[in-house]
């Protein structure tokens, strides 16, 4: 009463069949159990952004726009948002205890734990270039792409 009959004429008894439901039971509870802990990865990172030096994340985002603002008066106001999201990006490391005496130092170690930060070094090259050479130009695609490359890195630092 309880057997089943398969394709090729042997039976599979209910203890059988029932050890294959707890099976696939199983598994799936391990990929819900798996997409659950992604869930509540994701919702912890997003929660627990750092504290930088005593500003809220609507301070910081208001910093950012002003950042932007500035970015689009010219050549002069490009290099001030440049310097200035260097600035910004060197307080985020700062606030996550990243150890290094310059942000080019805390960037090399951040870069291990935040490979995609990489992106971020020709942003701060340029900044370096801007501080320390007083004939460097930059163009405006420049300036906008070094800008685009800071806010990246906030956001993969998950400052912003």
């Amino acid at each position: 009463m309880f057997d089943e009959v398969l394709q090729d004429g042997n039976t599979l008894s209910q203890t059988e069949s029932s050890v294959w439901i707890y099976v696939i039971l199983g598994i799936i509870a391990c990929i819900v159990l798996i997409v659950i802990i992604i869930g509540i990865r994701k919702l912890i990172r997003y929660f627990t952004r750092p504290e930088m030096q005593g500003m809220s994340r609507e301070q910081i985002i208001a910093r950012w726009a002003e950042i932007r603002k500035t970015s689009e008066q010219g050549v002069m106001g490009a290099k001030l948002a440049i310097m200035e999201a260097d600035t910004l990006l060197d307080a985020g490391l700062k606030s996550m205890m990243m150890p290094g005496e310059t942000l080019g130092e805390r960037l090399k170690v951040a870069c291990y734990k935040y490979p995609r930060l990489r992106d971020v070094w020709p942003a701060h090259k340029l900044r370096n270039s801007l501080a320390h050479e007083a004939t460097f130009q930059i163009s405006h695609r420049q300036a906008k792409q070094a800008i685009d490359e800071f806010e990246k890195a906030l956001k993969i630092l998950n400052v912003m």
